[in-house]
């Protein structure tokens, strides 16, 4: 499995390109229960055909990046569940695997069928926050009591296995926290592999209330990163989010928040409208957003619209 002849860096400079949406609802669309403690990383292990179906969904919805299911997947995680390190590091690799599958078969699909010139696709290694790991809801929140330090010694052996499988970019994602941002850039470092660092907010501060500019400037300075942004979080609060990570950083913009609805924990159900609309992905354009896309409860139905307004603007 082959990875694109242009870089990812590359590729930005070019014009924006289309990410893909919510893998969890996808997995659920098709039946998975993901009710574990490992959400979407314990298919890894029992059933990764449905891993690979999802990231299919997603290149045949014409996401032109696919993130991997590894955002839950840690050495901690799966030795909980009796996984030994070296299964773990096969895991991890797997993930990689999966969504490269995925987005060759749609290759092979649209070549069959006679379309020529077909658009690559690249591969980006999620790598999930502290508190994802924890599954309690603390990612949401940061400030989980570990220094830096610690922090980037949680995160060094993981992204030293999904860099090892050979992806386009390790996405640094759904970070509440610039303390944790710190740590994993930090972790980074020496890997080999592009990173794009992508935070969570409310408002125009992180979800451990550190104002964005700052945390988004941690990066400015960093090579190795090549897109700063934000995931998860309301599509409103995306617009001047997109506006001061482009500023302070002056580095291309990923952005891929969820659909507006809110989770009710008590309830376990989600409520209220769903508020994503592709018709913001030209004001994203315009403010810098070169990766766009959607999180949580974004599917394959409105990246495809979201691709054709690209592709038309």
């Amino acid at each position: 499995m082959s990875a694109p002849p242009t870089s990812l860096a590359a590729a930005l400079e070019r014009g924006p390109l289309v990410l893909d949406g919510g893998l969890s609802n996808q997995l659920e669309a098709q039946g998975c229960d993901l009710s574990d403690e490992l959400w979407s990383a314990r298919l890894l292990a029992d059933d990764p055909g449905q891993l690979e179906a999802a990231h299919t969904a997603y290149a045949r919805a014409g996401a032109r990046v696919l993130i991997t299911g590894s955002y839950q997947a840690t050495y901690e995680g799966f030795a909980h569940r009796g996984v030994g390190h070296e299964e773990a590091t096969a895991l991890l690799g797997r993930s990689v695997e999966l969504a490269r599958a995925g987005a060759e078969r749609v290759a092979a699909e649209r070549a069959a069928a006679g379309e020529r010139g077909a658009e690559p696709v690249w591969v980006a290694a999620s790598v999930g926050p502290y508190g994802a790991m924890l599954a309690d809801g603390s990612e949401y929140r940061g400030r989980y009591g570990l220094s830096v330090a610690e922090l980037t010694r949680f995160h060094r052996p993981r992204i030293e296995a999904l860099a090892a499988a050979g992806p386009d970019a390790l996405a640094l994602e759904t970070v509440p926290d610039a303390d944790e941002a710190a740590a994993m850039l930090s972790a980074v470092e020496g890997c080999g592999v592009p990173v794009w660092l992508s935070f969570s907010i409310a408002g125009e501060t992180t979800r451990a209330g550190q104002p964005l500019r700052d945390a988004f400037a941690l990066a400015a300075g960093v090579d190795q990163v090549i897109a700063v942004g934000v995931n998860c979080c309301e599509p409103g609060d995306a617009d001047r989010a997109v506006e001061i990570a482009a500023d302070a950083t002056g580095k291309p913009v990923v952005v891929y928040p969820n659909s507006g609805e809110e989770w009710d924990a008590t309830a376990r159900s989600w409520r209220g409208r769903a508020t994503f609309d592709p018709g913001r992905v030209e004001a994203w354009r315009d403010a810098g957003a070169r990766l766009i896309g959607g999180c949580c409860r974004v599917g394959p139905e409105r990246i495809a619209e979201l691709a054709a307004v690209v592709r038309n603007h």
